[in-house]
């Protein structure tokens, strides 16, 4: 019987990867548009979305919250292969800067101010980025 032996790399944080590549507009658009149809369907169980405003906005904040602090992904994020990682480490970004990260999101202009890596203003301000996902 031989021994296998596995070596663990350790992924370089994107901020100090020169190989780092953003996702196009393309995926992240597509993962908002999935997110905000599924807010929109949530929101319609206790609220009239078409009459309110503001009931889809609050699930997409809690949506963000919850699903990149624990997971680094949301349901459309799954979808388009994306990921919400922290910028200076490569490791999940945690519930406060992911609500954080959700309530500067619906601002809007935020995520319209980007830098080379596709870094909105939210992403900065919450310390990450969108990176491309592994196949699983």
């Amino acid at each position: 019987m031989t021994a296998v032996t596995t070596t663990a790399t350790v992924p370089v944080p994107p901020a100090t990867d020169p190989t780092f590549t953003p996702p196009s507009i393309g995926r992240r658009f597509g993962a908002l548009i999935i997110d905000w149809v599924l807010c929109l369907l949530v929101a319609g169980l206790f609220a009239s979305p078409a009459r309110d405003g503001w009931p889809p906005v609050v699930v997409l904040v809690v949506e963000y919250a919850v699903f990149l602090g624990l997971f680094a992904q949301t349901p459309g994020m799954y979808i388009t292969r994306i990921r919400c990682l922290a910028w200076s480490d490569g490791g999940r970004i945690g519930v406060l800067r992911a609500l954080l990260r959700g309530l500067l999101l619906v601002l809007v202009v935020p995520a319209l101010i980007m830098d080379g890596h596709r870094r909105g203003l939210h992403d900065r301000l919450s310390n990450s980025v969108i990176a491309p996902a592994p196949r699983p």
